[in-house]
């Protein structure tokens, strides 16, 4: 009779026996977590895996350099999370993103899979953890409270600098559509009414200066992230490390990161606050704010084509409608202004969640690191579809601007200068009830001849200061 393989192996902890999938890399605690929180069904970023996994290895690297962690096990640990850092493994951090306070079954669940894959580079069986133990071994020196928000840090600061990148593409594609526009003339609008001429171009370069603006705000907000409160043990204290651990590891940590982090100079501080999330989520909902305003404005001045404004096209990138033929929708603006709110979301859970904290510790970090991190995510794939799927196919309809421009009452400001307020106004009043532009009108009336008119109400002059 065929003897049928054992699917689950047993692993013990405290509080007694668990079923452990036999070829799992994770174990008991792990397990426990699975079954204790089937909240959301989303698993952690990778990025903030790739920093827990280079916490591990620094922390694995500073305890052979202080003597607490034999090569044996030192040099296995290392290689483990070496894997993890490679991109392996990633399939075995199971646990739900929102999990136990302060994120203490993330940090079991990766240091049960870094020890069991140790346990077997040195031709152990998984769960036999005499070999390399996940609390004694692989999270010597460290405790979950000072692990979870070095992830945190180190985490934000690699999708960080992914938006960055994207953010700087879509400001140089809106300084080249300002270049292309420059000569553009269209109607100025405040209150949705019209108002004096400006060149489409200055629009587009207004919305570059405003995304370069939120762009150093979110770099201000990255370098505050590189104070690491690694060292800091359980509460701060740096209890059960040895007294150069801080130093060394974050110097581990320089080195396998490529980013120039620096420890805390008061760990209990770092410990407590999240402040320095909240100020980057902050940013990050500056940032939603000002795309969402430049992605109505796109959608706005691409209204119609027949009924609306129609100053600019947007490219069309699929049909609009199931029931109307023809029809083209502005839809990455409207994905855009989606992902904004969203973020917007997102900030107001990581403020409340910030402010929850208690004493020594907030134990909330989970649901601030998922926020934050899907806010940068959002916000980096958003933007980079944004830009090259409408920004850089925008295209100017001419002939409309124009046509609005000189047709808009509000030329008749130039006019301030040369028959006075009231008798401006009087014009634009008339210009609006015959539909008669203001240059027709003040001929008319006799005002100016047809040569000053041309010369003063000149829209292209208009758009600059002093003509």
């Amino acid at each position: 009779m065929k003897r049928i393989k054992r699917q689950y192996r047993i692993e013990r902890d405290t509080l007694g026996e668990q079923k452990v999938p036999v070829n799992a890399y994770y174990g008991i605690q792990t397990v426990r977590a699975v079954e204790n929180f089937p909240i959301s069904g989303t698993k952690q970023y990778t990025e903030f895996i790739h920093a827990t996994a280079l916490i591990k290895k620094a922390a694995a690297l500073t305890n052979m350099d202080v003597g607490k962690l034999d090569r044996r096990r030192g040099n296995a640990i290392t290689k483990s999370a070496g894997e993890i850092i490679e991109g392996k493994l990633h399939d075995q951090f199971v646990v739900d993103v929102f999990q136990a306070g302060a994120g203490t079954s993330h940090n079991m669940n990766a240091n049960e899979v870094i020890a069991n894959r140790a346990i077997e580079m040195l031709g152990g069986k998984k769960g036999d953890y005499s070999i390399i133990h996940p609390n004694d071994h692989v999270n010597m020196s460290q405790s979950t409270n000072d692990v979870f928000p070095t992830a945190m840090r180190i985490s934000a600061v690699f999708a960080t600098d992914k938006l960055l990148e994207v953010l700087k593409g879509l400001s140089n594609a809106l300084k080249s559509k300002g270049k292309a526009f420059d000569k553009v003339i269209k109607s100025g609008r405040t209150h949705l009414q019209d108002a004096v001429p400006i060149r489409l171009g200055q629009e587009f370069t207004a919305y570059a200066v405003i995304v370069d603006r939120v762009m150093k705000e979110i770099y201000m907000s990255r370098e505050r992230l590189l104070i690491l409160g690694i060292g800091g043990s359980a509460i701060g204290t740096g209890v059960n490390t040895h007294p150069l651990y801080q130093k060394k590891i974050i110097m581990h940590l320089r080195k396998l990161t490529g980013i120039k982090v620096a420890g805390s100079k008061n760990l209990i501080a770092s410990m407590q606050s999240m402040g320095d999330f909240v100020c980057l989520s902050g940013n990050l909902r500056l940032l939603a704010v000002e795309l969402i305003k430049i992605a109505n404005d796109l959608r706005l001045l691409s209204s119609g084509p027949r009924t609306g404004l129609a100053e600019i096209r947007l490219p069309a990138v699929q049909p609009g409608s199931s029931i109307m033929p023809g029809k083209v929708n502005p839809v990455m603006a409207e994905v855009l202004n989606m992902v904004g709110f969203q973020v917007i979301g997102n900030d107001t859970t990581i403020t409340l969640a910030a402010q929850a904290g208690q004493l020594e510790l907030n134990v909330m970090m989970p649901v601030i690191n998922y926020n934050l991190q899907q806010s940068i995510h959002l916000l980096t794939n958003v933007i980079n579809v944004f830009t090259e799927r409408c920004v850089k196919g925008i295209e100017a309809n001419e002939d409309r601007c124009r046509e609005l421009a000189e047709r808009s009452p509000g030329l008749a400001t130039i006019l301030n200068q040369v028959i006075g307020y009231e008798a401006a106004a009087r014009i634009a009043k008339e210009a609006l009830a015959s539909g008669k532009s203001v240059r027709e009108i003040v001929v008319e009336k006799g005002g100016l001849s047809k040569e000053e008119s041309s010369r003063i109400l000149d829209p292209h002059k208009m758009t600059r200061p002093g003509k």
